[in-house]
């Protein structure tokens, strides 16, 4: 073996043993649905004077951010979502009366009062006068205020600024006209106290506690003020100290009203079953995969197995290493991504086997090597197109959808790092070897494979009958979306607001049984399912706690103890903005996969990639109506996984299609070359689509009812998937062909040189 093969294998084991460390010292962050806790979304109400836009939210939420501080929360979340909602996870609050209390911290108008310092004090003296308070200050010690003399409404703005000519960071605050005229006074009459009197102190007070307390420079006239509407916060402060003040009095100084339009409980139990289930269907997968990888390639097999294996390692590490916050369905696309990260083995292995079956005498090492050159494209492209749907999960989705965008897109990048550098070094250590050199059957890449070898036997001819596999497409659509309207959608309570309860019971009794108690307490509509956290999940619409307190009774009585395991309450209208955002989502996605397509295809493979891709999620989406499955955000983060994955399998294909197009002779036929290259990429896609399939299965066997039916939406996806790119995207693209056709050479960019030369280069 040369020394590169050496020193790279050497930079790899120092690659994996940097992830060993990140991954055993740093703790994972656990979302709610993991760890359990609390969940709110408030909804900003604005007024004519300060709109609730989303730089004025954002402001807000630097506010909020102290308050949750102050509840000492470990590890809470606080995002923005949409223009005028804040999402606030708080892991570890799960009792009623720890979740109301911080629902009423977290929820209060932001008050913002500015005060004259009249003495300092003890931190447990009582105020001298009525209307004064005892605070404590920013400098650490207790101050004695009078009353408020500026509100927060009378201040238009805080910033902060480097003045021209000094490298100090400054506050800059503006007031209005009466704020501006109460300012110069205060500061007057402060001015008129010696220099380290606390009486020369202004306070700026922020939900009763002083963020600020600056002294009021020399230069100011006893009983003149700081005039013209403005002043300036001084005090030796750090950028980032500057910016975070600036952004505490702005956002405290809005009159921003929080509506708390969402509430939810989620118990740590959720988290044991859901790691669990996965953590099994991993390694049953990783098993069951690598068993088959290595059955199929063998040596190379194992080699690609073994960086199987380090993906789920690095991949891992990055998640910690980056902070992630891991979620239920996050933890889903995990274990998924594992089963997916063998497909760019396999798009590299199949070429090497035909570059050595056309090329025997150049030796195994030249066969791997054009292997990985030939597989670069499609593997570029496909997880190129997976990454941009993973992109719009995060931008567009919230929640747990926002999450499993996170682990998608870790996913995808640890995927390639673990394919194209990881499993080619291990290749190439493993092929290097004499022993495996002289018997190339051991290797895996000694010939095409029994699949191929039947395949150019037969020599299929898929496109003759292309009418009719869009004539059966199209006959699915119809059964698909005759589910959707006679069916109609099971839209889970993310959607339709209302209340989802989980009960656990001391009795073992039916569905059914618990379906006819919760119709007895006066329900019959509500849903009751089977449920992975607990015995029952009940949703239903706006239940008061006495009605839900007649559920439990009746299902008491035929069920015995009851447990009441996890209660949520969503608004509607977050159920609209999840809906509207699903549907952007959808729609942005299917706009990029085109262009990206257009560009590096034709426009023509970007439209017949899309409508196999709208056919996929409608088919899917059709099966889940015809069996009454919840769709939800775990569903829609499964559909956005199908988008991705029916792109992926068609961008495999329509690669080898371009390929086989360029430079082809002039009698061959578009229609031709296409079906010989759907036919030559059935190995891949069978060895690819079993590999995923195996964590699949594994997930809904062993998953709860949220993992079982994202597993099913992504298997029935797979298949369809698998179907559409050779049996509905490629013969769309032929007869597209046959109006606009593709030039048989690439389009290469011509250089010319300077015009005297007359010469091009």
């Amino acid at each position: 073996m040369s020394r590169g093969v050496w020193i790279r294998f050497f930079l790899v084991l120092g690659l994996l043993v940097g992830c060993v460390a990140l991954a055993v010292n740093v703790k994972p962050n656990l979302g709610l649905d993991l760890k359990g806790g609390a969940q709110f979304v408030f909804e900003a109400q604005g007024t004519d004077a300060t709109p609730a836009t989303s730089e004025n939210v954002d402001k807000t939420l630097q506010v909020l951010r102290g308050r949750v501080d102050a509840l000492g929360v470990a590890e809470s979340t606080l995002v923005r979502q949409g223009e005028n909602r804040i999402l606030v996870e708080l892991p570890g609050v799960t009792s009623d009366a720890e979740a109301q209390e911080a629902e009423n911290r977290i929820g209060q108008t932001a008050k913002l009062t500015i005060h004259e310092v009249l003495a300092t004090a003890q931190p447990d003296a009582k105020p001298g006068k009525k209307g004064n308070e005892v605070l404590p200050s920013d400098q650490g010690d207790t101050l004695e205020v009078g009353p408020p003399v500026i509100q927060g409404d009378e201040i238009t703005g805080a910033t902060a600024v480097q003045r021209q000519n000094s490298v100090e960071w400054v506050v800059a605050i503006d007031f209005n006209g009466k704020g501006g005229d109460t300012w110069a006074d205060i500061t007057g009459k402060a001015a008129c106290n010696p220099p380290g009197d606390p009486k020369r102190r202004i306070a700026i007070v922020l939900d009763g506690e002083i963020i600020s307390s600056p002294e009021v420079n020399t230069g100011v006239g006893c009983n003149v003020g700081i005039r013209g509407g403005a002043t300036d916060i001084t005090g030796n402060f750090s950028p980032e100290d500057a910016k975070a003040l600036a952004a505490l009095i702005e956002g405290g100084s809005l009159p921003l009203e929080l509506t708390a339009i969402s509430d939810r409980l989620v118990g740590p139990s959720l988290g044991a079953a859901a790691i669990d289930a996965s953590i099994e269907a991993g390694i049953i997968g990783i098993i069951l995969t690598g068993l088959f990888i290595i059955f199929v390639y063998r040596i190379v097999g194992l080699a690609a197995t073994i960086a199987l294996a380090s993906y789920a390692l690095l991949a891992y590490a990055m998640l910690v290493g980056l902070g992630s916050t891991l979620t239920l369905p996050g933890l889903a696309g995990f274990v998924l991504a594992i089963g997916m990260a063998i497909d760019a083995n396999v798009l590299v292995f199949e070429r090497a086997r035909e570059e050595y079956a056309a090329y025997p005498s150049a030796g195994l090492r030249r066969a791997l090597a054009v292997g990985f050159n030939k597989a670069w494209s499609a593997i570029i492209d496909s997880n190129v197109t997976t990454l941009l749907a993973a992109g719009l999960l995060f931008f567009l989705g919230s929640g747990p959808i926002k999450g499993f965008g996170v682990t998608l897109t870790i996913g995808v990048v640890a995927s390639m790092v673990s394919a194209l550098i990881i499993a080619r070094v291990l290749c190439d250590v493993a092929v290097a070897n004499k022993p495996v050199g002289n018997r190339p059957a051991l290797s895996g890449l000694g010939n095409i494979g029994k699949v191929r070898t039947w395949l150019d036997r037969k020599k299929p001819d898929l496109m003759k009958r292309r009418r009719t596999w869009l004539g059966i497409s199209a006959v699915a659509l119809v059964i698909a979306m005759a589910g959707i309207v006679t069916q109609g959608l099971q839209l889970g309570v993310e959607f339709t607001g209302g209340r989802q309860l989980d009960y656990s019971l001391s009795k073992d009794i039916t569905v059914e049984q618990a379906r006819k108690a919760v119709a007895d307490a006066g329900f019959p509509e509500a849903v009751v399912q089977t449920a992975d956290t607990a015995d029952f999940t009940v949703r239903t619409g706006e239940l008061s706690n006495d009605e839900e307190q007649r559920i439990e009774s009746e299902l008491a009585a035929v069920g015995g103890d009851v447990t009441k395991v996890d209660d949520q309450q969503i608004g509607s209208s977050l159920g609209r903005e999840l809906r509207n955002n699903a549907l952007i989502a959808f729609g942005v996605a299917f706009l990029a996969q085109l262009l990206y397509l257009a560009v590096r295809f034709k426009w023509t493979f970007g439209v017949s990639a899309v409508v196999a891709m709208g056919h996929d999620v409608l088919l899917v989406v059709g099966l889940f109506a015809w069996l009454h499955k919840p769709i939800d955000g775990i569903f829609l983060a499964a559909a956005m996984t199908i988008v991705g994955l029916s792109v992926n399998d068609t961008v495999v294909v329509f690669d080898r299609i371009r390929e086989r197009w360029y430079g082809s002779r002039a009698e061959e036929e578009f229609s031709d070359l296409a079906n010989q290259a759907a036919v030559e990429t059935v190995p891949r896609t069978v060895n690819t689509g079993l590999g995923a399939m195996f964590i699949l299965a594994a997930l809904a066997i062993l998953g709860g009812d949220s993992l079982q039916d994202f597993a099913i939406a992504l298997l029935v996806g797979l298949v369809v998937g698998t179907y559409s790119s050779v049996f509905m995207a490629t013969p769309l693209l032929t007869y597209f062909h046959e109006k606009w056709p593709m030039a048989r050479t690439k389009k290469e960019k011509v250089v010319r040189a300077p015009e005297d030369s007359g010469a091009v280069v």
